[in-house]
């Protein structure tokens, strides 16, 4: 899939460098976030990343952070998931990689205290589903048992220690069907729809009615739970009849209950309708049947959008519908639309949002955009001037921007914005010349 930004380096000295682009695209499927770094699969298979990567956690073979999607693995990714300081991914023959900080094992490779920049396998086959936790892993296997490796001291692992793990441990033997790992917790799911929870519990997140940790799965909720997430103190699950609940750390209002009070205990927030959830550092989102987005807590990157104050103790609207698939990091979050395009608000201070610089994102912005696009051609109309002409998305905006040279920080001036016709081709006429020959591109306006 092409990105939102097309770069164009444009000559206007009597010479045509480029005349026309084509190009293939192909949807987003899948989506992670980190604490500050995304990672998404397309269609194809491929595994792209962007953001911090000082501990190698985008696997592209550096310790260099990025502000644009950079292609990882080219085919047969299946699954993905970023914690604090290292991802993980599954191939299509279940084999799960890892790359990132392994300071506490969290890689499961044996090679604690260590980190690695480039993928490495740590289970060659058999895995089935994956989450990464601030700084310890779990994952599935096919037979529904449920491994984990990584920090210990709270318990997270349930392997009834506080010791940690740098090879993966098998925690319960058969039934698992859902996991997610937050900030020294555990969460998951068994195939009678019960919930369980390990780890650290000081803010009530384990949802028991104590604030005492645990070392052991410990069963919360009997039945009836399809759905978990794990944020950095609290969680989030929906039943069986669509409702939403929480439970943990609400400083920010993150639990959407009307207060800022936590609780050791679920609380229902959405009584129908929420079929996905999604749980960041301090913010929560939820997606409804009509794919209407809506999330609550903090907001001071603009994770929740920028239409209201610092935090939100209660549901807002974020997006009113087209919505398929979301995530949320530190302080940003993913949403897919249908037909494909990823689209990201918050924090980007480490590049995390992929649009080519460091500016943090208050109103919806796509990163890739919807795939019916075709071509930009460009035509010479003398005096130095140019017309570019683009075929996008029928009835949407777009926007021409220019800057001076590509060496971070890049800062982009807008010079003309205009909406595409009903066919989808996009004329921009006021386009370059010569005493602003530099780079430029093409920008999907939300």
């Amino acid at each position: 899939m092409k990105t939102k930004q097309t770069l164009l380096q444009i000559c206007l000295l009597g010479m045509v460098l480029l005349s026309s682009f084509t190009g293939s695209a192909q949807p987003v499927t899948k989506i992670a976030a980190g604490v500050d770094f995304t990672l998404f699969i397309k269609s194809d298979g491929s595994l792209w990343t962007m953001g911090d990567n000082d501990n190698g956690q985008l696997g592209d073979g550096t310790d260099l952070s990025t502000n644009l999607p950079q292609l990882i693995v080219a085919s047969n990714i299946t699954a993905v998931a970023g914690g604090y300081y290292h991802s993980l991914y599954v191939s299509n023959n279940g084999s799960l990689w890892a790359m990132g900080d392994d300071f506490y094992g969290e890689l499961g490779d044996g090679k604690i205290n260590s980190t690695t920049n480039q993928p490495e396998l740590i289970v060659p086959t058999n895995v089935t589903a994956i989450a990464a936790g601030a700084i310890h892993s779990l994952f599935i296997s096919n037979n529904a048992s449920l491994w984990a490796m990584g920090d210990n001291s709270e318990g997270e692992l349930g392997d009834n220690s506080f010791g940690n793990a740098d090879r993966p441990e098998r925690i319960v033997a058969k039934g698992v069907t859902a996991i997610a790992a937050g900030y020294d917790f555990s969460l998951f799911l068994s195939n009678s729809g019960s919930l369980w929870a390990m780890g650290v519990n000081y803010d009530g997140q384990l949802g028991a009615g104590t604030i005492n940790y645990t070392n052991a799965p410990e069963q919360i909720v009997a039945s009836n739970i399809i759905a978990i997430a794990a944020g950095d103190s609290y969680s989030l699950f929906i039943s069986n009849n669509g409702s939403l609940w929480a439970m943990g750390e609400n400083q920010y209002g993150q639990l959407g209950d009307g207060t800022y009070n936590s609780t050791n205990l679920p609380v229902e927030v959405v009584s129908n309708g929420v079929v996905a959830i999604a749980a960041g550092s301090s913010h929560s989102l939820f997606l409804k049947s009509d794919g209407s987005l809506w999330g609550m807590g903090l907001n001071g990157s603009g994770q929740l959008g920028g239409s209201f104050l610092y935090s939100t103790n209660l549901p807002v609207l974020i997006v009113p519908s087209g919505v398929t698939g979301i995530a949320a990091g530190g302080d940003h979050t993913l949403f897919l639309k249908g037909d494909g395009s990823l689209w990201v608000l918050g924090d980007n201070g480490s590049g995390e949002a992929g649009d080519g610089n460091n500016n943090n994102v208050f109103v919806p912005m796509p990163i890739l955009e919807p795939t019916n696009y075709s071509q930009i051609t460009i035509q010479f109309l003398g005096n130095g001037h140019a017309r570019l002409s683009y075929v996008g998305v029928p009835e949407s905006s777009y926007a021409l921007d220019r800057t001076f040279n590509l060496s971070p920080p890049v800062t982009w001036l807008a010079q003309a914005t205009n909406p595409a016709s009903t066919d989808g081709v996009l004329t921009l006429t006021n386009a370059p010349v010569a005493s602003t020959n530099n780079f430029w591109r093409i920008r999907f306006v939300p």
